[in-house]
């Protein structure tokens, strides 16, 4: 299908390109706006993904704040770790806030694997946020009967491809599925390469998993949060069912949204993403204009 007129319009607006070394890592992000009187707005990607997954969202965000896009340490342009860590992952975000001179209203928005990370940026760093936003993140209870090793992961040893070309024509999505938005991925896939030698290849780390420790159980760390939290998922995902929603709800309570993205799976903002744009819109509005149902900071509300 032909590229929407939307979709250009929001990958041109313009953006900065900044890196900075975070415990001996560089860490690159783009930054859209540099309105000072607006809250920042920080986008996490998943795992095998890139900031550049945002590139075509963060723009609808910048009336109300000024947004971020980060590459996590062994994706996209950032570079590599010998050990990959949850907490280390949290300290990225934050160190790209405070590079962005983003104050304690900040709100992060993480989607899948990244959303994990999301979540324990919100409890390591939650004197620094407003809240954080799940996109089907899912957080599964402590019997849940995986089908596979959740800590298996689903990237694939990395090939070497003669010519740009023949290895754009490789990028798949992952988990698998499928997306009718083939301007989407043709975008994304342009930024998932980089030049090596004999080649090009994907930029992503595919030994991450394998050197990196989860930590504790995530259902507990759901518990633990202190900020504002909001959950967004898509209705055909396979890796957020009702079961997990409803889990998910009771851990968390009646003050926290849960949004369902209709015709969208795993990837939703890929799938549908102007009925993202539009959720997120919303449940952040909520938040500018009424005050959390519990305390979260130790104060009264």
């Amino acid at each position: 299908m032909d590229t929407p007129g939307w979709f250009s319009r929001a990958t041109t607006t313009p953006f900065d390109e900044q890196t900075i070394d975070v415990a001996g890592t560089p860490i690159h992000y783009l930054r859209w706006s540099n309105d000072a009187s607006k809250p920042g707005l920080i986008f996490v990607h998943g795992n095998g993904a890139h900031a550049h997954w945002w590139s075509f969202i963060a723009p609808f965000f910048l009336d109300h704040y000024q947004a971020v896009a980060i590459d996590l340490a062994g994706a996209g342009d950032s570079g590599y770790c010998a050990t990959y860590t949850p907490e280390a992952f949290a300290a990225q975000i934050a160190a790209v806030a405070e590079d962005a001179g983003f104050g304690n209203d900040t709100i992060v928005v993480g989607h899948s694997f990244g959303g994990y990370i999301t979540m324990k940026t919100g409890l390591i760093y939650r004197d620094q946020l407003t809240g954080i936003v799940l996109v089907d993140s899912a957080v599964r209870p402590p019997d849940f009967n995986w089908e596979r090793d959740p800590k298996r992961s689903p990237i694939k040893q990395k090939r070497i491809y003669p010519d740009f070309e023949s290895a754009h024509a490789r990028f798949r999505l992952m988990p698998p599925q499928d997306c009718k938005n083939q301007y989407i991925l043709d975008y994304i896939g342009q930024h998932s390469l980089k030049q090596v030698d004999g080649g090009w290849t994907w930029k992503f780390d595919d030994t991450m998993f394998r050197k990196f420790d989860f930590g504790g159980a995530m259902h507990e760390d759901l518990a633990r949060l202190k900020c504002r939290v909001g959950v967004i998922y898509g209705e055909d995902s396979y890796l957020f069912s009702q079961d997990i929603a409803d889990f998910m709800f009771k851990v968390l309570d009646e003050s926290v949204p849960f949004v369902g993205i209709p015709e969208a799976q795993h990837h939703l903002f890929l799938d549908q993403p102007l009925a993202f744009v539009s959720a997120l819109r919303t449940l952040l509005a909520e938040w500018r204009h009424s005050r959390p149902h519990r305390d979260f900071r130790g104060q009264g509300t």
